[in-house]
């Protein structure tokens, strides 16, 4: 059994920035399947939003919080968002005091570009390696208060009982041994889910373990339908090209040579929000407009020159150079769409708890921040470089709250028949020989999530996803771990990733089918239009007796009643 005050759960940004905010008061630990400075935030590329007025005079905060609300196409919570854009600035200072490398204008100011979505430039970036940049400051700082870090031990299960969370469960790669931590807070910060899809932007450990464990513990996870896919992931690989190829003017191109996005968004081209540019892509290669008939469209560099984008654009450049063979500076670049993030996610209040239910009942000693929670800062459809920014934010308010709640929590007691069942629950993977192949099982599921719940989607095609899932997770009751040993058994790590992404794919689909209407990154062909009588509302889903029940709770609207989206 081990003890700590808080275990925080999950390395990225939102994890990190919760450690050096209770470093110096708190016993607090970080547990994290893989080492901190591997953890996915290091891919994000393009910026972090803040009004700090550098590139733009005129910007203000209630212009970033109407272009997040209009964003999100009405489904984001705005009290959430107000606080989201009213912290940025203090947020971005802090990082830049501690030493974070962002780049600046000639006048020494952090730098700040035009981003999707966002009206005005404010971006502040860290050349095409932002979330690198931050999350390494993060670390340093992790390293410099002493924080304590279980690095590679893998979150097996939470406990959760009458209300409280008690600690959690996890499998240290390095030893072998399965451990009991126990605490008096859990903070999630597990990050997402792309994993899900056959092409995607996320690293492989993005397999929404938190999320998973959350559902089998009984609690909920909200909106799981709006999945975000990035316009411009690398043909047939999905790794990112950063929306900061657009921010500093990279035009998009069809098989005709067309800039196409002047039929979808005229007055914002290329610089709509994501879930619109996803969709014109998707359609010109629908409709056979695609480079070659094929299923990418070009993303086209070359008129910035090639000083500006190994300047601004290095990451981007070599990885169009490295897996396509294509030279960004004298080249256009095939690009696709690709699952990207996760808009929903574990259901938290404005101060990083995590809520159960319409009445939000808060379950004592447990929070959650970044990419892993729904405060529903991004409703449907998530602004790019608002990611980040949220990771940050809500990381540090989530500490904040810890801190204010921790002489009120105690450490509760796990009961051994709990610690028993979940042991059981590991064992079983053991028992006996596999009759299933889990790669087999993880590939097919991947296929059908891309191809049945993609960036345009219709009853029938998630009927057939649900069945496929349906048919995987009988099938996955036949998988065992083939690898007997203890030490470093990536076998049992594939077992339990691929029962996390059955788990809440299924949600995923659900929640899809059951939504009939078209908003931000859920697009129905056969529900075009977004219904807000009928759907402006927040889905909330939780396993009952084997089965997913979804409920419904409303959107908190403050300052913008819900208008047309034109871009």
């Amino acid at each position: 059994m081990v003890e700590h005050d808080v275990i925080i759960v999950g390395a990225g940004l939102a994890g990190l920035r919760a450690a050096v905010e209770l470093a110096d008061t708190v016993d607090v630990a970080v547990v994290t399947k893989v080492y901190p400075t591997r953890s996915h935030s290091g891919a994000a590329q393009g910026g972090i939003a803040a009004v700090l007025k550098n590139a733009d005079p005129e910007d203000s905060l209630e212009t970033h919080m109407f272009d997040t609300v209009k964003g999100s196409d009405y489904l984001g919570d705005q009290d959430a968002i107000e606080i989201l854009v009213k912290e940025a600035p203090e947020n971005i200072y802090d990082l830049e005091h501690m030493g974070c490398p962002f780049s600046r204008f000639p006048d020494g100011k952090l730098a700040q570009r035009p981003f999707g979505g966002h009206s005005r430039p404010r971006a502040v970036y860290a050349a095409d390696i932002t979330g690198h940049a931050i999350l390494h400051t993060l670390y340093e700082q992790c390293v410099k208060k002493k924080v304590r870090f279980y690095s590679e031990y893998y979150m097996i299960s939470i406990f959760v009982r009458d209300g409280i969370m008690r600690g959690i469960m996890a499998y240290d790669l390095k030893s072998g041994r399965i451990e009991v931590f126990n605490t008096k807070a859990v903070l999630f910060a597990t990050g997402g889910y792309g994993r899900a899809f056959k092409i995607t932007s996320n690293a492989h450990a993005n397999t929404g373990d938190g999320l998973s464990v959350v559902l089998r513990a009984g609690l909920q996870i909200e909106d799981m339908e709006f999945v975000q896919f990035h316009p411009t992931g690398l043909y047939k690989h999905g790794i990112l090209l950063s929306e900061a190829c657009r921010g500093e003017g990279a035009y998009l191109l069809n098989d005709l040579g067309e800039r196409f996005m002047q039929r979808y968004a005229p007055k914002m081209m290329e610089l709509a929000p994501r879930d619109v540019v996803s969709r014109a892509i998707q359609q010109e290669i629908d409709e056979g407009r695609g480079i070659g008939k094929k299923d990418y469209v070009y993303l086209d560099l070359r008129h910035l020159g090639a000083e500006r984008i190994l300047e601004r654009l290095p990451q981007v450049y070599e990885i169009a150079r490295d897996y396509l063979g294509v030279d960004a500076t004298k080249e256009p670049v095939p690009i696709q769409p690709t699952a990207h993030y996760s808009m929903g996610g574990i259901p938290t209040d404005i101060y990083g708890r995590v809520i159960f239910g319409v009445d939000k009942k808060v379950i004592t000693g447990f929070y959650a921040a970044g990419e892993c929670a729904c405060v529903s800062v991004h409703g449907a459809n998530r602004l790019g470089t608002n990611s980040l920014l949220e990771a940050v934010v809500f990381g540090r308010r989530a500490a904040r709250t810890i801190k204010e709640d921790l002489p009120k929590l105690k450490r509760e007691p796990i009961p051994k028949e709990d610690i028993e069942k979940e042991r059981k629950y590991v064992e079983s993977f053991f028992e006996g020989e596999s009759k299933e192949n889990v790669a087999e099982i993880k590939a097919q599921l991947q296929e059908t999530m891309t191809k049945n719940c993609g960036v345009f989607r219709t009853e029938s095609q998630l009927k057939e996803a649900l069945e496929k899932i349906k048919e995987l997770q009988k099938r996955f009751k036949e998988v065992r771990v083939r690898d007997k040993g203890s030490v470093f058994n990536t076998d049992f790590v594939d077992v339990l990733e691929t029962s996390h992404l059955l788990d809440f794919s299924e949600v995923i689909v659900l929640g899809a089918l059951e939504r009939k209407e078209s908003r931000g990154a859920h697009y129905r062909k056969d529900y075009p239009k977004r219904d807000d009588e009928n759907w402006l509302k927040h889905t909330l889903a939780r396993r009952v007796d084997g089965e997913i029940k979804l409920e419904y709770k409303p959107v908190v609207i403050t300052k913008f009643q819900p208008t047309e989206r034109k871009y």
